[in-house]
């Protein structure tokens, strides 16, 4: 999975997506309704996630996070939604990749957008879009 900036401020999750899908963030969002402008007010639901993860091919889901599925979060692939915060006031998506925790704005708030990769979740995940066994639709 490649390193992807978000380039508006509630763009992360279509970040994270860009990267499993390898597309560019701009493309990625006119897979959403309403992408371009959501990422830059609002942001994205897990089910919308999921959603545009499903509808390329893929088998995703999403899960409030629980002590049973805490260990299902470091697989490759998984999407974790982290808990608002006073460092993240919206919350905030990162995706597990074999290099670790893909930040899409990984030098928040700083208005001139790095992403790049962390060793630890910089909050409390509490929710999970993940990948069930890596299933890729025929």
């Amino acid at each position: 999975m490649k390193l992807v900036k978000q380039e508006d401020d509630f763009g992360c999750g279509a970040a994270c997506v860009a990267s499993i899908l390898k597309r560019s963030y701009q493309d990625t969002l006119d897979l959403f309704e309403n992408g371009k402008n959501r990422a830059r007010i609002e942001g994205f639901y897990c089910g919308e996630i999921v959603t545009v993860l499903n509808s390329n091919n893929l088998v995703y889901e999403f899960k409030y996070i629980k002590p049973s599925i805490q260990r299902r979060i470091h697989k490759a692939g998984t999407i974790v939604f982290i808990k608002r915060s006073k460092k993240y006031p919206f919350g905030h998506y990162l995706l597990r990749t074999e290099k670790g925790w893909m930040d899409p704005w990984i030098n928040f708030p700083q208005k001139k957008i790095k992403a790049g990769f962390r060793t630890k979740i910089p909050g409390k995940p509490i929710y999970a879009i993940l990948n069930p066994d890596y299933i890729i639709k025929q």
